[in-house]
C-alpha cells in the first residue's frame, strides 16, 4: 500500500447524541447543506483510502440509507452496543481483511475537518515512522479534553483524560482531538490488549497510545493550526456555531473568487452551491442545495433558492425557488414562488406575486403580476395578463395548458386545462377559456354586462353607498341642465 494512500479510514458515527435532544441521529443534522457525516466522509474520501468504513449504531437504518445516497463507496459496520471508541474500531477492523499500511480514525461530527488536515496527519505519520500519530490542538480552554503528555524527544508519552489528570496536567493546553493515524499491525495488537478497567467500563482508543509506548513503538503528534477543524457538535449550540463558521468561510471563499456579497452576515451559501464571477448577492439571500448562479446575475435581496439554476445576467428579487431553471437575462420577482419543474427562457419575466409549477416560459415571454401558472407551456414573446389563473387540477388529475408564441392573455382570465391557445391569438380580459383558440382568433368567454337602474336605492336604502349615489345622480342632473340638455 502506498504511504500516500491509507489502507483504511474509519469514521466513528455510532453515537446517539442525546444532548441534541432530537429524534434525528446526531450525525444526520445538517451544516451548510450537508449532514455532519456527509462532511466527514467527504473529507475521508479525499485521501482515496483502499477502504472507507463508517461505524454506525444509533439510528443505523437512517444513517445507512443516507450514506448510500451521499457516499455509495463507503461501507458500514454496526456497533451493536456502544462500548467505547476502542470497541468501535474493533468492530470496523473485524469487518476488513488484514490490512497493511496506515489506518486513519476520525469522527462523524467534525464538519470543518478537511482532507488537507488529514493529509498533513498522514504525511507526519510517514515522515516520523510512527506507530501512532495523534492530531492535536492547542486550546485556550482545554476543559473536558484529554491532555497530551509529551516526552523529552517531542514524541507523545501518553494521553490522560481530564477526570484522571493531576492539577499540573490539567494546565496543559495541548489536547487530543480523537483523530489518529495508526500503523495497522500496531493498532490490531494494541486493540487486543484494551481493558475496561475505567470509570465508564469502556474500551478507550486513547489506551492504544500507552500500549504502543509500552511495546517500544513511537507515538507522535501534529498540532492542527485551525482548531475549528477538530470542533465537534454535541448540542445545537455547538452545531449553530459550526454552521456559522463554515458559512463565513464559504462566503469569504466565493468573494475571493469574484462574487460580490453585499452583506456576508445575512448571506448563507451551502457547500454544494456554485457561483461564477461577477455574481451579486444582495442581503438576506440563502442559496441551498446544488444551486448554480451564472456570471453577472443578481440574486436578492430576500431570496431563498434551492437546487435552482440562474442564468447569466438574470435578476432575481424577493423570490422563493425550488428546482427551477431561470434563463439568461430573465427577471423574477418580487414575491415570486417558483416550484419544481419551472423553466424560464432567455429574457423571460415572472413578476410580482406570481407562482409557477411545472411550467415553461419561452424566451421573452412574460407573466408580469398576480398569476398562477401550473402545468403549462408558454411560447416565445407571449404575455399573460395580471390575475390570470391556469386551472390545471380537476380534483383528480393535473392537465396541461399551452399558450402559443406572441399570444396575449388578458387580465383576470382563467384557462381551464386541458386547453390550447394557438400562436398569435388573443384572450379577452376576464374570460374563462375551456376550448381551443386558433391562430389569430380573439376568445371572449364572459357574460354580457347588464346594468340595473335604481338597484342601490331599492336594496341598499339608507347606506352611505345610497347617499353617494343620490348625490352623484343629483349632480349629474344639474350638469345636464347647465349644458342645456
Amino acid at each position: 500500500m502506498s504511504p500516500d494512500r491509507p489502507a483504511a479510514v474509519v469514521v466513528l458515527a455510532a453515537g446517539e447524541g442525546t444532548r441534541m435532544r432530537s429524534a434525528i441521529p446526531k450525525v444526520l443534522h445538517p451544516v451548510g447543506g450537508r449532514t455532519l457525516v456527509h462532511h466527514a466522509v467527504t473529507a475521508a474520501a479525499g485521501l482515496e483510502p483502499a477502504h472507507l468504513v463508517v461505524v454506525v449504531g444509533h439510528g443505523r437504518d437512517q444513517v445507512v440509507a443516507h450514506l448510500a445516497d451521499v457516499a455509495p463507496k463507503a461501507s458500514t459496520v454496526v456497533q451493536e452496543e456502544q462500548l467505547g471508541t476502542g470497541h468501535a474500531v474493533q468492530c470496523a477492523l473485524a469487518d476488513l481483511p488484514d490490512l497493511d499500511g496506515t489506518v486513519v480514525v476520525t469522527y462523524g461530527d467534525v464538519p470543518l475537518l478537511t482532507t488537507t488536515v488529514l493529509r498533513n496527519l498522514l504525511d507526519t505519520h510517514a515522515e516520523q515512522s510512527n506507530a501512532v500519530t495523534i492530531l492535536t490542538a492547542h486550546l485556550g480552554d482545554p476543559s473536558g479534553y484529554g491532555r497530551v503528555l509529551r516526552a523529552q524527544d517531542g514524541s507523545v508519552a501518553s494521553v490522560v483524560e481530564q477526570k484522571d489528570a493531576t492539577e499540573e496536567q490539567r494546565t496543559i493546553r495541548e489536547v487530543n482531538s480523537g483523530v489518529y493515524a495508526f500503523d495497522a499491525a500496531a493498532l490490531r495488537d494494541a486493540l487486543d490488549r484494551l481493558e475496561t478497567d475505567n470509570t465508564q467500563g469502556e474500551l478507550y482508543l486513547t489506551d492504544v497510545v500507552g500500549h504502543s509506548r509500552a511495546a517500544g513503538r513511537r507515538v507522535g503528534a501534529i498540532a492542527v493550526q485551525d482548531t475549528w477543524a477538530v470542533e465537534g457538535a454535541n448540542d445545537r449550540v455547538q452545531l449553530a456555531a459550526l454552521h456559522r463558521e463554515l458559512n463565513r468561510r464559504t462566503v469569504e471563499a466565493w468573494m475571493r473568487a469574484g462574487v460580490a456579497v453585499l452583506d456576508p452576515a445575512t448571506t448563507w451559501v451551502d457547500a454544494d452551491v456554485t457561483l461564477e464571477p461577477d455574481v451579486i448577492l444582495e442581503p438576506n439571500t440563502l442559496l441551498r442545495g446544488r444551486t448554480h448562479v451564472a456570471a453577472g446575475a443578481t440574486v436578492g435581496p430576500n431570496c431563498l433558492l434551492v437546487d435552482t439554476q440562474v442564468g447569466a445576467g438574470a435578476e432575481v428579487v424577493s423570490t422563493t425557488s425550488y428546482a427551477a431553471v431561470i434563463g439568461p437575462g430573465a427577471t423574477v420577482g418580487p414575491y415570486t414562488y417558483l416550484r419544481p419543474g419551472t423553466r424560464l427562457g432567455r429574457g423571460a419575466k415572472a413578476g410580482g406575486f406570481v407562482e409557477m409549477k411545472m411550467a415553461e416560459l419561452g424566451d421573452g415571454a412574460k407573466v408580469p403580476h398576480l398569476s398562477y401558472v401550473g402545468d403549462a407551456t408558454i411560447g416565445e414573446g407571449a404575455n399573460i395578463g395580471a390575475g390570470t389563473i391556469f386551472a390545471n387540477y380537476d380534483g383528480v388529475e393535473k392537465h396541461h395548458t399551452g399558450v402559443g408564441a406572441h399570444s396575449f392573455v388578458g387580465s383576470q382570465s382563467v384557462l381551464v386545462a386541458p386547453v390550447e391557445i394557438a400562436e398569435g391569438a388573443y384572450v379577452a380580459a376576464g374570460s374563462t377559456v375551456t376550448s381551443k383558440v386558433s391562430p389569430g382568433e380573439l376568445a371572449v368567454a364572459r357574460g354580457k354586462q347588464r346594468n340595473i337602474a335604481g338597484w342601490v336605492a331599492r336594496r341598499r336604502a339608507g347606506t352611505r353607498t345610497a347617499g353617494a349615489a343620490e348625490r352623484a345622480g343629483a349632480g349629474a342632473v344639474q350638469d345636464d341642465e347647465r349644458s342645456g340638455g
